[in-house]
């Protein structure tokens, strides 16, 4: 019997003993590898060329979505299934975007976990749901272009309008209208609301 070759990717090393240790029960899985953070799991990833990949959403260096990208493109026959614990949207959709094609949350059950895996691993789409809910109900933000990025990570380091214009060597004026737009796009009352939002919905990389 040919197994399904897994790699694990989780920055923390206690769920991936224990994603180890729980799949190995299983007679038709193989653990091959594991990943501390999105650049190791598409390192190993490459390496190992497992079937599937659970992948953390949330990691150090290169982001659970980012390093699906990568995967989708570069290894269209692996199959990677993402696992998160926070309730963003963002991060989620962009995976399934780029070509994941299972979603749980880290509180779904083992045996939903070893059933998706076997799903997907046959070629079907698995997104839990209450990740579809999740989706429904919080649904994605527009994007922002990069300097409306550039000034929402400014924001959450508390500059005012005019350090942010010295920092970006942009105009003053130009700062508050990027500051506007980003307010308008998304459903911020203010600068505190939208610093909010951004750390919520993992809009930037702190």
């Amino acid at each position: 019997m040919k197994k399904i070759t897994i790699l694990i990717a989780d920055d923390h090393a206690v769920v991936r003993t224990g994603l180890a240790a729980l799949l190995a029960t299983e007679s038709d899985f193989d653990v091959v590898g594991q990943a501390r953070n999105g650049e190791e799991a598409v390192r190993e990833a490459k390496r190992l060329k497992p079937d599937v990949v659970l992948m953390d959403l949330v990691m150090p260096k290169t982001s659970g979505a980012a390093a699906t990208e990568t995967l989708a493109t570069e290894l269209p026959e692996t199959r990677v299934v993402i696992l998160t614990s926070f309730g963003a949207t963002e991060g989620i959709e962009r995976a399934l975007r780029a070509g994941a094609t299972g979603a749980l949350m880290k509180t779904d059950s083992d045996t939903t976990l070893v059933k998706t895996i076997r799903r997907v691993a046959a070629g079907e789409r698995v997104v839990s749901g209450e990740i579809q809910k999740l989706i429904k109900s919080d649904p994605p933000l527009p994007a922002l272009t990069p300097r409306q990025r550039e000034v929402l990570e400014s924001l959450t380091r508390g500059l005012t309008n005019k350090d942010i214009a010295l920092e970006l060597g942009i105009r003053q004026d130009g700062v508050e209208r990027h500051v506007n737009d980003i307010l308008t796009k998304i459903g911020a009352a203010n600068r505190t609301e939208a610093v909010a939002i951004a750390l919520r919905k993992q809009l930037l990389k702190i």
